[in-house]
C-alpha cells in the first residue's frame, strides 16, 4: 500500500468518522480507523459496534488496492498539527505505516484489516429523502428530552416515526415529553416506529449541517442509516417498545396563555439562579393580569419576578422544574409561546404560537 493525499482532503473525512471511534477501547481494533484504497478513492471507516461511520476522500496518485487499520486518534492529531498545505505520503511496510510530509516522518503500528468488524449488510425497508435542515430541526427540537442512563433503556433514545406524509421525532424521560413532526407532501411512507439510541442521535446532530441539501434515510429492522455525498452513518436501534405517548398528552387544558418567548426565558433564567440546585423548582402563579414567578433554596434565599399577562381565567398556581421549561423555550424558535394549563396537578403543554410543529409536555412538581 502506497498513496499520497493532501492534508485537507484527509482531515475532513477523518473528523467525520472520529465520532464513531470507540473511546474506552474494549477491543484494540475499535480504536483504529480502517483505510481502504481502491483506485483513486480512499474510504475511511470507524465503528464502536453500535455506530458505524464511513467517509470518502480522493487520493493524488493511483496505488495498488489495499486496506489497513491505523490508530484513529493519533492519525487525527498528526493531521491537525501539520501545516495547511501538507502533502502526506503513506506507505505500508511489515505492518507498520510510514507517514511522511516535507521533513516530518511518523511511523504508526497497524492491525489487520481482516479483523475490523463490519456491520452486516442489510436492506432498509423504509427509505425517504429529507432536507438536512428539516432532519436536523426534527431531531434538535426533541433530543434534550431523551433520558440518560435510565433503567428503562428504551427511553435512552429517540423514537423516529413515519406515517403517510409525516415524519415524527418523540423523546421522553418520564418527566417531560417532546414531539416534533414534519409533513412533506412528496412522501408516502408506511407506518413505522424505531428507537435510535442517544449516542446515535447526538452523532447525527454533529454530522448534519442546516443546509438545503437532501440526505437519504433508511430504516431497517435493527439499524438506521443516513447517506450523504460525504458520509454514510449507521446506528443500531434500541430493541424495545417506546411508550404510547399519546395516552399522556393532556386533553383537559382549558386555560391558554400566549406570551413573549424571550421575555419568559429571561425571567425564568433569573429566577432559576436562586432555585434549589438539586430540584430546580419554581412556582408560577397565574392571575388575570400578571404572572408571578418565585423560587427559593435551602439557604432561605428567594427570587421573585412579575410579568404582565392577559389571562382571563381563574387563578392557577403550579410548580415546575425550571430546567425543563427553559429547555423548551430554548428549542422553540417562534417569537411567542403558548402555554395550555388545566390545574395545579396537571401537566402543561407548551408550543410555539405560530408554527405548531413541535409540542412539549412538562409534568408539574409539588413544591
Amino acid at each position: 500500500m502506497k498513496f499520497s493525499i493532501n492534508r485537507e482532503s484527509l482531515l475532513k473525512p477523518l473528523l467525520l468518522v472520529s465520532g464513531a471511534v470507540e473511546r474506552k477501547s474494549t477491543l484494540p481494533i475499535l480504536s483504529n480507523v480502517l483505510l481502504e484504497v481502491s483506485g483513486q478513492s480512499l474510504t475511511l471507516t470507524a465503528t464502536d459496534l453500535e455506530l458505524e461511520m464511513v467517509s470518502y476522500a480522493q487520493i493524488d496518485n493511483h496505488a495498488q488496492d489495499a486496506k489497513v487499520t491505523i490508530p484513529a486518534r493519533k492519525l487525527l492529531d498528526i493531521c491537525k498539527s501539520l501545516p495547511d498545505d501538507s502533502l502526506l505520503e503513506f506507505e505500508l511496510e511489515n505492518e507498520i505505516i510510514k507517514i511522511s510530509t516535507g521533513r516530518s516522518k511518523y511511523t504508526l503500528s497497524t492491525l489487520s484489516a481482516d479483523d475490523f468488524p463490519n456491520i452486516e449488510e442489510w436492506q432498509g425497508d423504509v427509505e425517504f429523502q429529507l432536507l438536512k435542515s428539516e432532519f436536523l430541526r426534527l431531531i434538535e427540537s426533541t433530543h434534550f428530552s431523551m433520558a440518560n442512563q435510565d433503567v428503562r433503556y428504551y427511553l435512552n433514545g429517540m423514537s423516529i416515526e413515519t406515517e403517510g406524509n409525516e415524519i415524527r421525532s418523540v423523546a421522553t424521560d418520564g418527566h417531560r415529553l417532546a414531539i416534533c413532526k414534519i409533513s412533506n407532501d412528496t412522501l408516502a411512507l408506511p407506518t413505522r416506529q424505531v428507537i435510535v439510541p442517544r449516542k446515535g442521535i447526538l452523532e447525527i446532530i454533529r454530522l448534519l449541517d442546516p443546509l438545503e441539501e437532501t440526505v437519504k434515510v433508511f430504516l431497517g429492522s435493527n439499524h438506521i442509516r443516513i447517506i450523504d455525498t460525504e458520509f454514510s452513518f449507521t446506528s443500531k436501534l434500541v430493541d424495545g417498545r417506546f411508550p404510547d405517548y399519546r395516552r399522556v398528552l393532556p386533553r383537559n387544558g382549558d386555560k391558554i396563555l400566549q406570551t413573549s418567548r424571550e421575555e419568559m426565558r429571561q425571567v425564568l433564567s433569573r429566577a432559576a439562579i436562586l432555585s434549589n440546585e438539586k430540584f430546580r423548582g419554581v412556582r408560577l402563579n397565574f392571575s388575570s393580569s400578571e404572572l408571578k414567578i418565585t423560587a427559593n433554596n435551602p439557604e432561605q434565599e428567594q427570587a421573585e419576578e412579575v410579568v404582565e399577562i392577559d389571562f382571563p381565567f381563574e387563578d392557577v398556581e403550579v410548580g415546575f422544574n425550571v430546567s425543563y421549561v427553559l429547555d423548551v423555550l430554548n428549542a422553540i424558535k417562534d417569537t411567542n409561546v403558548k402555554f395550555t394549563l388545566a390545574d395545579a396537578n396537571s401537566s402543561v403543554v407548551i408550543e410555539g404560537a405560530d408554527t405548531g410543529e413541535a409540542t412539549y409536555v412538562v409534568m408539574p412538581m409539588r413544591l
